[in-house]
């Protein structure tokens, strides 16, 4: 019988979960609405009926364990705690909750988003046979997931790794946690969108071909799609969120020195728009005894299926 794990990832917007083999294939898959209001209980319950029926069509396998990823996911403690992108309220006990509805599950555990990628990336993907290395997760914000001598780093509370709040301009943006000048208002999905529409209005660019894209409407794969077809605008996008994005890298190597940065996520479709500069911009800002040791490199594992992948790995690490 083959032996497999179940990964889920709570999303904003989204919960997708799936059987994931020991290949890191995602064999069956499913997905509900993530929670709207501070019901954790219901939304547990709604949860594990979907999984449940999703085992139910798939009893050829044997389940050794459940990872979950979650924003701000305390991997001490199986909590969730004062998620700023989840309805629920203070701190949710959330793997004691999934074990009353797997009562025979192995093991359950739970990790924050980044940290999963981290450990799928490890397990199934690039990093394979590294014990060293950082994994960059862009999207609407920027996570971290830190490996250190082959495991990761939580810090004492369970939540090191916030790289995506390191201050990278003190008067700059304003940023979801309420402080200003953090690296995710520049270098995520959203800040690129932000640095567009900043140039957009800068310049006067009526020409350029995100103008007629309101502030809302625009998107980073529009910002990608208009640097390919050779906009001006678009390409300086990419060279200052690389330029932004290759110094706070060097940072965390001075820190941390890694054998390699992955960087993870809907940005990274962007190719050499994205890592030249971004790679131009950290070899520039290294000291010298770290110039041209560490490889900032594109995640291998599947953006589809990346978070469930990554999820489920808790589960056998």
């Amino acid at each position: 019988m083959e032996k497999v794990s179940i990964g889920i990832d709570i999303g904003g917007t989204n919960t997708i979960f799936g059987i994931v083999n020991s290949k890191g294939d995602v064999l069956a898959n499913g997905h509900i609405p993530s929670p709207k209001e501070n019901d954790a209980k219901k939304y547990v319950t709604d949860l594990a009926n979907a999984i449940k029926a999703l085992i139910k069509k798939s009893e050829q396998y044997e389940y050794l364990g459940i990872g979950i990823g979650a924003p701000n996911a305390n991997f001490y403690k199986g909590t969730i705690e004062h998620a700023t992108n989840l309805p629920f309220k203070g701190i949710v006990p959330f793997v004691e909750m999934m074990k009353e509805q797997f009562p025979d599950m192995g093991k359950i555990a739970m990790t924050n988003d980044a940290n999963a990628a981290a450990l799928g990336e490890m397990i199934y993907g690039g990093a394979k046979g590294m014990k060293n290395f950082v994994m960059v997760t862009l999207g609407t914000g920027l996570g971290s997931g830190i490996v250190v001598n082959g495991d990761l780093l939580y810090g004492h509370d369970g939540f090191a790794g916030e790289l995506g709040h390191i201050v990278v301009s003190p008067e700059g943006r304003e940023c979801g946690c309420g402080h200003f000048g953090h690296l995710e208002t520049y270098c995520s999905a959203t800040g690129i969108v932000r640095t567009a529409n900043e140039l957009i209005a800068h310049h006067n660019a009526t020409e350029c071909l995100m103008a007629n894209k309101s502030y809302n409407e625009l998107t980073s794969k529009d910002v990608y799609n208009a640097a390919r077809k050779g906009d001006i605008i678009a390409k300086n996008v990419f060279e200052i969120t690389g330029d932004i994005l290759g110094q706070a890298l060097a940072d965390t190597v001075h820190i941390l020195s890694p054998e390699a940065i992955f960087l993870f996520g809907g940005p990274v479709a962007a190719g050499e728009l994205l890592f030249n500069p971004t790679i131009e911009s950290f070899e520039n800002s290294l000291m010298p005894v770290f110039k041209g040791k560490i490889k900032i490199l594109p995640s291998k594992l599947r953006l589809g299926d990346a978070a469930i992948v990554g999820a489920s790995a808790l589960a056998v690490k």
